[in-house]
């Protein structure tokens, strides 16, 4: 099998996990969403922590240096947002809500982008942020309120994933310092649940803490398939492999949840993915054109010095 046609698979297994994601939270609805953020935080630390071990790369995290731990130590408070509101959404049957925010997540990236790094965008990334305002704007009529939880998704991982561009971290190394910045509250917070007889971890049932404790598996594995991904499929490929998360997310909130989607609601998540269309259509065009600049650029034959015998200019 080709490095590329496994990179393209190793980024289906990803996504497709992540999409999946749902339906493992729902197995955890009947006991404390903080609780289970915290045993997310406790147990993915213990799991790439062995990850690191068993692959002889624990000596990295000794080399990142002060500015990538302060900066990914920011990184792992705002993906513990991320995830204690994904984690509550589930748990509040409003799947159907947090794909929204991974749909906008690439547009509010690009938006971030401008505010943040100061970056301009072309004419078809200002049509397509312009639809998509006009999706939130009618998302927002049809919930009578700001689609929130969407939004609270799209743009924690969008100042995630610009932190992350500027280190470059491996993804394993990555989530180590990010879970380590927050496991001690993390901790904290499960031994004074267990200590004030409120813990649902020990108290419920064998099935319940096996889910508790696969919650670090859960967020490892697919991180692991996407650094394969990353290392073998081209980027092109992966951008549009994105969608595959929030289209699954969306599915099993419409199908297997049974989430109300009234057709107002409907043309709101049409306007986004007519957004994304243009906003990636654009994206893989820049990217030929640029590709094709380079290529050119390359077979131009370089020009031979001048001639000694040649008159100054």
């Amino acid at each position: 099998m080709s490095s590329s046609r496994a990179g393209i698979l190793y980024g289906f297994a990803a996504y497709g996990l992540w999409g999946l994601l749902p339906l493992y939270w729902a197995l955890l609805d009947h006991v404390g969403s903080l609780e289970v953020l915290a045993h997310r935080v406790v147990w993915s630390l213990l799991v790439v922590l062995v990850i690191l071990a068993l692959t002889r790369r624990l000596g990295r995290l000794r080399g990142l240096g002060p500015r990538a731990y302060t900066l990914l130590c920011v990184a792992g408070l705002i993906m513990t947002v991320n995830w204690g509101t994904y984690i509550w959404a589930v748990s509040q049957g409003r799947v159907i809500e947090t794909s929204l925010g991974y749909f906008i997540n690439p547009l509010v990236t690009v938006l971030v982008a401008v505010i943040v790094l100061r970056e301009r965008l072309r004419r078809p990334q200002w049509v397509a942020m312009a639809i998509a305002l006009v999706a939130v704007v009618i998302l927002t009529v049809n919930y009578g309120q700001l689609p929130w939880i969407g939004l609270t998704l799209a743009f924690t991982f969008s100042f995630y994933s610009l932190i992350k561009k500027k280190l470059r971290v491996p993804a394993v190394e990555s989530v180590a310092v990010e879970s380590a910045a927050v496991f001690l509250p993390a901790l904290i917070f499960l031994l004074t649940l267990q200590f004030t007889g409120d813990a649902d971890f020990g108290h419920v049932d064998l099935g319940t803490d096996l889910l508790f404790v696969a919650t670090g598996v859960a967020t490892a594995v697919p991180l692991l398939l996407f650094a394969a991904a990353a290392s073998r499929a081209a980027l092109s490929t992966l951008g549009l492999m994105q969608y595959l998360g929030p289209t699954i997310q969306f599915m099993i909130g419409l199908f297997v949840f049974n989430e109300e989607v009234p057709p107002v609601r409907f043309i709101g998540f049409g306007l986004v993915w007519v957004a994304l269309v243009i906003f990636t259509a654009d994206a893989l065009h820049h990217r030929r054109r640029r590709l094709a600049g380079t290529v050119a650029t390359a077979t131009v034959p370089p020009k031979p010095p001048p001639s000694s015998l040649a008159p100054e200019p």
